[in-house]
C-alpha cells in the first residue's frame, strides 16, 4: 500500500517524506484544488527521496483550456522535467465535457519519459468508466478519483468498479476526504493499492488577515496525520499478506 500526499509547500513535502509517504503530488494553492507549482518549488521537491509529481493546472475551475493556457501547460511540463521531477498530473475536457483525447495525447507526448496521473477530471466527465478506458489507451500510470462524489468514502462503489475494469492496466487511486479514520474501510471496499490524501491541519497562531489568507484560513501538512495514515496502510498490508 502506498500513500501519496498532496502538498503546496516544501515544508509540507518534507513533513510527508519524514512520516513515510511514498509519493508527493506537488501543487500550488491547495485551497483552489491545486494549481501548477512554481519552478522553485519543483526544483526543491526534486531533491527529495520520494518521487514528486507536479500538478499541471494553470488556473482554478473546470478543465476546458484556451490555446494560450495550453501553451503555458506545455511549458510547465518542460519545467517539471528540467527540475528533475518524476512525473506530472494532467486532465483536460473537450467542449462536451468528456476527456479531450487529442489534447491529452499532446500533453502526454510533451511528458514523454515521465510518470503521468490523470487527476479528478475523471469525476466530472459524463462517463467516468469511458474516461478510465481512455486513460488506459493514453498510457496513464494511474487515475485519481473520488468515485464521482465530493468525497471518496462516498464513492467507493464506483471506485471498486473502476478497479475491476482497469484490471491492473493502471492504478485507480482513491482520494479526497481520506483520513486515518476511514482509509482502511475505503481500501477494503475498493481493492485499491494506493491512496491519496492531504493530511493537513489548520495553521494556528497566525493572525487572521483576509487579504492574505484563503477563506477558512491556512492549512499545512500534518506530519502526525501522514504517519497515522502510513501506519494504518502498513497494518492493511500485514493483514492482507
Amino acid at each position: 500500500m502506498l500513500l501519496e500526499v498532496c502538498v503546496d509547500t516544501i515544508e509540507g513535502a518534507l513533513a510527508a517524506e519524514r512520516a513515510g509517504a511514498g509519493r508527493i503530488e506537488l501543487c500550488a494553492a491547495l485551497s483552489e484544488g491545486g494549481l501548477t507549482p512554481s519552478v522553485g518549488l519543483m526544483t526543491a521537491a526534486a531533491r527529495l527521496n520520494n518521487p514528486a509529481f507536479a500538478m499541471i493546472r494553470p488556473r482554478s475551475g473546470l478543465f476546458h483550456f484556451t490555446p494560450e493556457e495550453v501553451t503555458i501547460m506545455l511549458a510547465d511540463i518542460d519545467a517539471a522535467r528540467a527540475a528533475g521531477l518524476a512525473g506530472v498530473v494532467l486532465g483536460v475536457q473537450d467542449a462536451r465535457g468528456a476527456l479531450d483525447m487529442a489534447l491529452l495525447a499532446r500533453l502526454s507526448e510533451q511528458a514523454t519519459g515521465m510518470g503521468r496521473t490523470l487527476h479528478r477530471v475523471i469525476d466530472v466527465v459524463p462517463d467516468p468508466l469511458v474516461a478510465l478506458d481512455q486513460a488506459v489507451l493514453l498510457g496513464f500510470d494511474r487515475v485519481l478519483t473520488s468515485g464521482a462524489k465530493p468525497l471518496a468514502p462516498d464513492g467507493t462503489e464506483l471506485i471498486a468498479e473502476m478497479v475491476r475494469r482497469a484490471g491492473g492496466a493502471l492504478s485507480v487511486m482513491p482520494g479526497c476526504g481520506l483520513t486515518p479514520q476511514n482509509v482502511s474501510r475505503v481500501i477494503s471496499a475498493t481493492g485499491a493499492t494506493e491512496v491519496h490524501a492531504a493530511c493537513n491541519a489548520p495553521v494556528t497562531g497566525d493572525p487572521a488577515f483576509s487579504d492574505f489568507d484563503p477563506k477558512g484560513g491556512r492549512f499545512k501538512t500534518s506530519e502526525a496525520e501522514v504517519r497515522a495514515m502510513v501506519n494504518i496502510l502498513e497494518e492493511v498490508d500485514t493483514s492482507s499478506g
